[in-house]
């Protein structure tokens, strides 16, 4: 445990930003799981969970959850993914 004040008051400030941190990349992590899944049941995708989960990616990278180059590469695979079932 730290022992001065300002560290004790960092500490907490990490574990907040980690919870909300790894809150968002589990969020990102179920609606890609979702996608996938209903890719494989019916060949046909909603568009809102689509859009849905690239926004939740391009927030994640814009607040710094995820780097600029992972959330590009986690849009262009799902998309691959998705443009491989469609045609």
């Amino acid at each position: 445990m730290p022992i001065q004040k300002a560290a004790f008051k960092a500490l907490r400030k990490a574990h907040k930003r980690h919870q909300r941190n790894s809150r968002t990349k589990r969020r990102i992590q179920e609606n890609i799981k979702e996608m996938l899944q209903t890719l494989e049941t019916n060949n046909k995708t909603d568009e809102k969970l689509l859009k849905k989960t690239i926004s939740l990616i391009d927030k994640a990278a814009r607040k710094n959850i995820l780097k600029k180059n992972t959330a590009a590469r986690k849009k262009s695979r799902l998309m691959k993914r998705l443009n491989t079932k469609h045609t």
